[in-house]
C-alpha cells in the first residue's frame, strides 16, 4: 500500500500496490503492520456499508463528537463519490481547510481520516456503494454535523444535489 498525504494534516489517500498477472491482480487494502508504520490508528473495530442509488446524492457533514470520535477508512466498492474532509481541530495547521477526492471502484483508493474531522461524499454515479472501517463503535448520541454548503468551508461540489436526507439539509452553520 501507498500511504500519500493530503493537505489536512493526518489524512492519508491510501493506494493498492496490484500485483498483476494473467489472472487479474491480488491487492492488500488494509495492514495492521503498515499503519502502524505509517503512524496511524489500525484499530478499526466496525465496517458499514452505505449504498446509494442516485448520482447527486450528498451525504455529510458528519463527525463523532470525543470522547467517541473516531478514525475512519472509507473506500468506495461500486461506483464514484467525491469525498470530502474538513479539519476541525484548532491546534492543527489545517484548520477548517477541506480536502475533496475521487473514489471510485475502479482506482479502489481509500481515505484515512483521523479523529477530529468533518467527512461527507457526494455520488458521482447511480448505484455507488461506500465501505466504512471505523475505529469506534457508532454511538447516535455522540453524532454531529455541520450544512454541507455553509460558507465557512467553501466547498466545491462537483455536481447539483439530488437527494439528501432531512437530518443533513438540518445540521446548523458552523460557528468558530
Amino acid at each position: 500500500m501507498r500511504f500519500v498525504p493530503t493537505p489536512i494534516v493526518g489524512a492519508y489517500v491510501v493506494e493498492p500496490e496490484l500485483i498483476e498477472d494473467e489472472r487479474g491482480f491480488f491487492a492488500r487494502t488494509y495492514c495492521r503492520d503498515e499503519f502502524l508504520a505509517n503512524g496511524l490508528n489500525p484499530d478499526l473495530l466496525q465496517c458499514s456499508i452505505s449504498f446509494n442509488k442516485r448520482r447527486g446524492t450528498l451525504r455529510g457533514m458528519h463527525y463523532q463528537k470525543a470522547p467517541y470520535a473516531e478514525t475512519k477508512l472509507v473506500r468506495c466498492t461500486q461506483g464514484a463519490i467525491f469525498d470530502v474532509i474538513i479539519d476541525l481541530n484548532r491546534e492543527s495547521a489545517s484548520y477548517l481547510q477541506w480536502f475533496g477526492i475521487e473514489l471510485t471502484a475502479e482506482k479502489r483508493n481509500a481515505l484515512y481520516i483521523p479523529p477530529g474531522l468533518l467527512h461527507g461524499f457526494q455520488t458521482l454515479s447511480d448505484d455507488a456503494e461506500i465501505l466504512y472501517q471505523i475505529s469506534e463503535v457508532y454511538r447516535p448520541e455522540y453524532s454531529a454535523g455541520f450544512r454541507w454548503n455553509d460558507a465557512s468551508f467553501g466547498i466545491d461540489w462537483p455536481e447539483p444535489v439530488t437527494v439528501m436526507s432531512q437530518r443533513d439539509k438540518s445540521y446548523p452553520d458552523f460557528i468558530d
